[in-house]
């Protein structure tokens, strides 16, 4: 459980990597699924939610009257306090949100770039192992704020063919516009093929299992996805200054989530590695998603030992972790050589648990080493950028003849000749 690490590839050997997303038996299973979408629509959407979810539907939309019986019957706390969610991640959306811009040059002509928010997007909320209530504010709120008109979810129902009433009222309150009782890939597909009830989107956003993950991947080209994400993961880089019951319950937080999910922990101090090595399980004892976290302690905790601050750097960034929590006394020395991990969380009053549930930017993250090129979701997740270029006469002139010699090397006559008309 304890790794003394000398170097890169030492780690490199130690660590697994998520392989399921290239499994063959998957991807033809998913295959399937998004095929018979293709084909039978909303009749596949009820055969799939029948054999997967054991519920028989009427109706795949939720109704109006649902969505109000269940905002009805949550207390007034709970809706307060998803207000104040709500507005953190509105506020902080906002000052990330780009905007258009246009420049203009001594010679009249323009350049610049019109920002235009998605049209259709698709959340989707996983509801198995634990109601991701968080995940809507999270998906929805920034698609608010980038201007999306048309903001769909789709769930999985729960035995009783209902959807939890705290994920309705959290949707209502974060202006989803439709939900519909569907999960997994079979969603993914609806999504992006489109059915008699779900529309087709532009964009679909939201974690989800392997079934989930590899439906995206597969879609992707008919229509965008935010990231291709794998089980959740944590790192905390600690040193003496950590408290050891505040890492053992972080990384206990990030355990609970999935059999999959992984939690590391990289410090320099030998003391805090054992402490926390005897008694992380103890801890996990008295938590009520032991079993999951018990697997997933077993499979996938790792404490790395090493010599120095340095070294520990270079582990963080060869891992990129989804969440990283720094936690020494030079956190800003430190925070300044980051250059992968999905969110930051500096000093010992800074949980996980603050950006999952509060702070404001997205709990929607990449994982598995992806963000080494993957960013949050966000409210720029939900606009589209669009050049915009408007050349006077003179500056025209100006450029012809580099365009001329470009379109000729290139031996695109007609892309010359569209200047060389203009130039004579």
């Amino acid at each position: 459980m304890i790794y003394k690490i000398q170097d890169i590839e030492q780690l490199r050997n130690i660590l697994q990597t998520n392989k399921n997303l290239n499994d063959a038996e998957l991807i033809k299973t998913v295959s399937e699924i998004i095929n018979n979408v293709r084909l039978r629509g909303d009749d596949a959407l009820l055969e799939y939610t029948k054999k997967f979810d054991s519920v028989e539907l009427e109706k795949i939309e939720v109704s109006q009257s649902e969505i109000d019986d269940a905002n009805s019957s949550v207390s007034s706390e709970f809706k307060q306090m998803f207000q104040r969610v709500i507005a953190n991640i509105e506020n902080y959306q906002k000052l990330i949100l780009p905007k258009s811009w246009l420049t203009i040059d001594e010679t009249g002509s323009k350049l610049g770039e019109l920002i235009t928010p998605l049209d259709k997007v698709g959340l989707y909320i996983p509801a198995g192992t634990a109601p991701l209530i968080s995940t809507i504010a999270m998906s929805a709120a920034p698609a608010y704020i980038a201007g999306v008109k048309n903001i769909y979810m789709c769930v999985p129902p729960a035995k009783n063919g209902k959807v939890n009433p705290y994920i309705l009222a959290a949707a209502k309150m974060a202006k989803v516009s439709k939900i519909f009782k569907v999960g997994g890939a079979q969603a993914i597909a609806a999504f992006a093929i489109g059915t008699a009830t779900i529309p087709k989107v532009d964009k679909i956003i939201g974690p989800g299992n392997i079934y989930v993950t590899i439906a995206k991947k597969l879609v992707y080209g008919e229509v965008n996805i935010d990231m291709i994400a794998g089980p959740s993961e944590i790192l905390i880089l600690a040193d003496d200054t950590a408290q050891p019951e505040f890492v053992i319950a972080d990384l206990l937080s990030q355990a609970e989530h999935d059999i999959l999910a992984s939690a590391y922990l990289v410090t320099a101090n030998a003391a805090l590695a054992e402490y926390v090595k005897n008694n992380i399980y103890k801890k996990a004892q008295s938590l009520s998603r032991f079993k999951i976290m018990e697997k997933s302690l077993a499979d996938n905790f790792k404490i790395f030992l090493v010599d120095n601050l340095e070294f520990a750097i270079d582990i963080v960034n060869e891992i990129a972790p989804e969440h990283l929590e720094i936690c020494v006394s030079s956190s800003e020395a430190v925070l300044k050589k980051i250059k992968n991990a999905g969110a930051i969380f500096i000093g010992n009053w800074t949980p996980e648990a603050v950006g999952d549930y509060y702070a404001g930017p997205s709990h929607i993250l990449p994982t598995c080493g992806t963000a080494k090129f993957y960013s949050p979701v966000s409210s720029e997740t939900f606009i589209k950028r669009t050049s915009i270029i408007e050349y006077s006469k003179q500056k025209f002139l100006q450029a012809a003849d580099d365009i001329i010699m470009l379109a000729k090397l290139e031996e695109l006559t007609a892309h010359s000749l569209s200047a060389e008309i203009r130039k004579n």
